[in-house]
């Protein structure tokens, strides 16, 4: 025999031919299993042990008469009824046919032996009480029943005289009652070991249930919560501890819902309160997580998934009476932080994608403008030149149309060395030419160009510079770029009778270089978006000034290029001011730069920007 064979017992014998007799229904149940066991067993020993003491009742009795051969031939009943549960597998209806059975077997015996005191009728306690195994309070109750209807029915027979004279003697009597209590009791006590087996049957079954859920709850990744109506956890798998960071004991009672974020709230308990009615319900929401380490103290919040149904009515009638008890949810969560990450990743990139779509309908509706109007104006008046002795144009003319050819033709220029000049920005390829130079000399060039402009406006230019400003090592060019860029800007977009403060300071290592405006300013929406490619702050078909928008798209890259940082501030209809720091020594990285550090975009009253103007020393002032 292998040593993991089960050792071979008289018990174990008789198991298995009771397993052998056992409905295919009820084989792969081990509660069923031993439910029906337990009504069989007794039933088919019962009868064995009532024939092997038939002979003994003989010898003592003698020749029987034809009731007590018929009340023990009734004990082949037994047999029959196990061999019904064998065929059927109907426990309940097996139990009825047994209690009648048992019953009528009782009748058959207390009737001709002394009715309700014959030694039979103390079997009438048994009826009922054999009926415990069945786990039917119906069975029960009809066994109940049908015991006190035969009782009753004993005592009324007697009392009608109805019953045959007994011929026994009192030592006869006793004998027999003595056999009638002591064979009850054997047989309801073989009851009660059998229901004390089913009880412990039950309960390993239960724990190894439970043991089961509980070995499934400690190693799902999702978080299996069981909830009141308002929110409350009764019970919550340890996978929360994974997830939260915390014991789960904080999490029972309202722990949980002190954890979810306030504003997501609502949905929360509104997702179980719906599931209370009955309904399946689903709601994601963002619960704060315990930070180890050093991590400790900050907040952090993770998106779960949570999806919560009703507790099954009919379990929760069999574990409460009180079918008006509040109704419980159980929840199942899940970490979807990140689902909503990429979620998240998606909507900025379809986000980036329209913008750049519109950046390039602004781009072309832009550059159709912007390219158009310099080439009709060069086409139309190099034709009327080429027709000079048609129109008869004269010396005066002829030069003024040559002048706007020119004109025309270096605006196309400008226009097209900005498209360029950022393209190679964009890609990386635009070279700085660092070398020593005076600023102060480059930003009074710019300022004196622009001058024209400003009159022509009316707007006043104010600019200065110190003439203590030391050589800085840089791009000249590029410094005259983003000057001529910043105050051509201010120029554009001031009102006649405006001003535009032009100033530079030097600050530790650095040149601080300051234009402000007393212009329409920038609305808040548009002031996050300043310095991206073609760009134009206001809605297009409000705009009154031409231009690509790549001016301070042009100086935001540039200052990059330098290691330097730009400060605009600005606010609707008060002014801009854009602060431009730039390193006093340029030293190329060994690296690209990054351009994370260069738009540092806030609003700012317009009154503290002319107050500050105000105070600084206008050297030099050119005005209408």
């Amino acid at each position: 025999m292998s040593r993991s064979a089960r050792p071979v017992t008289v018990l174990s014998i008789i198991r298995d031919c009771l397993d052998a007799l056992l409905h295919p229904s009820a084989r792969y149940d081990a509660l069923m299993r031993a439910r029906h066991r337990a009504f069989m067993a007794p039933r088919l020993l019962g009868s064995l042990a009532a024939f092997a003491a038939f002979p003994v009742y003989l010898a003592m009795r003698g020749a029987p008469s034809a009731i007590e051969v018929a009340a023990f031939a009734w004990l082949i009943a037994p047999i029959l009824l196990s061999w019904f549960l064998s065929r059927t597998g109907r426990y309940e209806g097996a139990h009825v046919l047994s209690s009648l059975a048992l019953a009528g077997l009782i009748m058959a015996v207390a009737g001709t032996t002394g009715g309700i005191e014959s030694f039979a009728a103390v079997w009438l306690v048994v009826v009922p009480l054999e009926t415990a195994l069945s786990a039917s309070r119906r069975v029960t109750a009809f066994a109940s029943l049908l015991a006190l209807s035969c009782a009753g029915i004993l005592i009324l027979i007697g009392q009608l005289g109805w019953l045959p004279s007994a011929d026994t003697s009192a030592a006869e009597r006793g004998v027999l009652m003595a056999f009638g209590v002591a064979s009850a009791t054997l047989y309801a006590a073989g009851l009660s070991l059998g229901a004390e087996s089913l009880a412990r049957t039950g309960v390993a079954l239960l724990s190894r249930e439970e043991e089961r859920y509980r070995l499934l709850a400690r190693n799902m990744s999702d978080v299996v919560s069981r909830h009141q109506r308002n929110g409350a956890v009764q019970f919550i798998s340890p996978a929360a501890e994974a997830m939260l960071g915390i014991s789960v004991a904080q999490l029972l009672g309202h722990g949980l819902f002190d954890r979810v974020h306030v504003a997501d709230r609502p949905a929360y308990l509104t997702a179980l309160a719906d599931a209370a009615r009955g309904e399946v319900r689903s709601v994601e929401f963002r619960l704060r997580r315990e930070l180890d380490g050093s991590e400790r103290g900050q907040i952090d919040f993770l998106w779960v998934e949570m999806r919560c149904r009703p507790v099954d009515q009919d379990m929760g009638q069999n574990l409460h009476s009180d079918v008006t008890r509040e109704a419980e949810v159980v929840a199942v969560m899940r970490d979807v932080t990140g689902h909503k990450l990429s979620e998240q990743a998606l909507d900025q990139a379809r986000s980036a994608a329209e913008a750049a779509d519109a950046a390039k309908t602004r781009f072309l509706a832009t550059m159709s403008h912007e390219l158009r109007t310099p080439l009709n104006a060069i086409i139309g008046f190099s034709e009327m030149i080429a027709q000079e002795q048609t129109l008869m144009l004269g010396a005066a003319q002829r030069k003024e149309y040559a002048q706007l050819i020119n004109d025309s033709g270096q605006h196309l220029l400008s226009v097209v060395n900005g498209i360029l000049d950022m393209s190679k920005m964009e890609s990386g390829n635009f070279e700085i030419a660092s070398e020593p130079f005076a600023p102060r000399a480059s930003l009074m060039h710019c300022c004196n160009l622009l001058a024209l402009k400003a009159r022509e406006n009316g707007i006043d230019l104010v600019t200065d510079a110190p003439q203590d400003l030391p050589v800085m090592t840089g791009d000249p060019r590029s410094f005259k770029q983003i000057v001529l860029n910043l105050v051509a800007n201010a120029i554009k977009f001031t009102e006649r009778g405006g001003q535009v403060s032009v100033s530079a300071a030097v600050t530790g290592s650095q040149l601080t270089l300051r234009v402000s405006d007393t212009g329409v300013g920038i609305a808040p929406d548009d002031l996050k978006r300043i310095g991206a490619p073609f760009f134009q702050a206001g809605k297009t078909y409000q705009r009154r000034h031409e231009g690509t928008g790549l001016g301070l798209s042009i100086v935001k890259s540039l200052v990059a290029l330098h290691l330097g940082e730009l400060t605009v501030q600005s606010k609707l209809g008060e002014g801009t001011a854009v602060t431009v720091k730039l390193p006093l020594v340029y030293t190329p990285p060994q690296v690209k730069p990054a351009e994370s550090n260069i738009a540092t975009l806030t609003p700012v009253l317009r009154q503290e920007s002319h107050d500050q103007t105000q105070d600084q020393p206008a050297l030099v002032k050119k005005s209408a």
